[in-house]
């Protein structure tokens, strides 16, 4: 598939750790590492888009990704994590909105860039928002490529930072009787925690490790789920390590105690072979 050109703007940083003082541990200081930011400008319609790309440190395994630029609770968390543990951030930048909006030809054409990872998301997302046009998809279709690729090979694990509203997709929503009950192989409701609060993954055994921490957790069934063109589902087909963390907008502690759970789950399974998919 051709790719329309993009102009790479690149912003440098010293790739160093800052010595700061550790709160936990009075007289030790702990590494920050200060990211190297990297601009792409994609050209979609007529638009320039950009993608922002921060380097913590030398780590190429964690992948950290945000497609909704209104949900700034997680990147704000997701930062203040990786500043400490090293890893990459992707997030596409589209003015604090959740849906992109981009003319061609004349013509306003808007999507949601989380259901852009398949022509029938991308269809279906051009319908919701405003029209269908097979060039429109086409343009769309495109620039789901270009955020693909800049994914590495290397990524163990693939990190969507999310952010819900009160209860409008929660928990709740894969538990029976409940619009994507069948989108999901098992799920974990711990009665302690808020239902907004929850992460979903395409890898049984981060299923696993999560609901045993006791945070809601959804194990994604990757052969039945809908296909809405949205990264999960993308990932599954593909046998692809990703896990979803999403709180309400807000709550940036929860967020970071989420996530650093996880990092510290993956951090263990660093020292054995990665699992599979369906190994649960």
């Amino acid at each position: 598939m051709k790719i329309l050109p993009a102009i790479l703007f690149v912003f440098l940083f010293l790739n160093h750790a800052d010595a700061q003082p550790d709160d936990n541990n009075p007289g030790i200081s702990k590494s920050i590492f200060v990211p190297v930011e990297k601009i792409i400008l994609y050209t979609l319609g007529d638009r320039n888009i950009p993608i922002k790309i921060l380097q913590y440190g030398d780590a190429k395994n964690i992948i950290c990704i945000n497609v909704h630029d209104n949900e700034v609770t997680s990147v704000k968390a997701a930062k203040s994590i990786l500043e400490e543990t090293g890893g990459t951030l992707i997030k596409i930048e589209n003015n604090y909105q959740r849906i992109i909006r981009f003319r061609l030809r004349g013509v306003f054409y808007s999507f949601d860039p989380n259901r852009m990872f398949s022509r029938t998301g991308i269809e279906q997302t051009l319908h919701d928002n405003s029209k269908i046009n097979k060039d429109a998809i086409a343009e769309v279709e495109k620039f789901a490529l270009r955020i693909l690729q800049l994914i590495p090979d290397s990524a163990s694990c693939i990190i969507a930072l999310h952010n819900n509203t009160e209860e409008a997709f929660s928990i709740k929503s894969y538990l029976p009787g409940h619009d994507k009950q069948f989108d999901a192989k098992a799920v974990y409701a711990d009665s302690l925690q808020d239902v907004d609060d929850i992460i979903l993954t395409t890898d049984s055994l981060l299923y696993q490790k999560m609901a045993d921490n006791h945070y809601n957790s959804i194990w994604q069934d990757n052969d039945n789920a809908k296909r809405d063109g949205s990264l999960s589902i993308f990932c599954g087909e593909r046998k692809r390590r990703y896990i979803n963390i999403e709180t309400q907008h807000g709550k940036v502690e929860q967020y970071r105690e989420m996530l650093e759970k996880l990092l510290g789950i993956l951090g263990e399974e660093n020292k054995i072979p990665p699992p599979s998919v369906e190994g649960f």
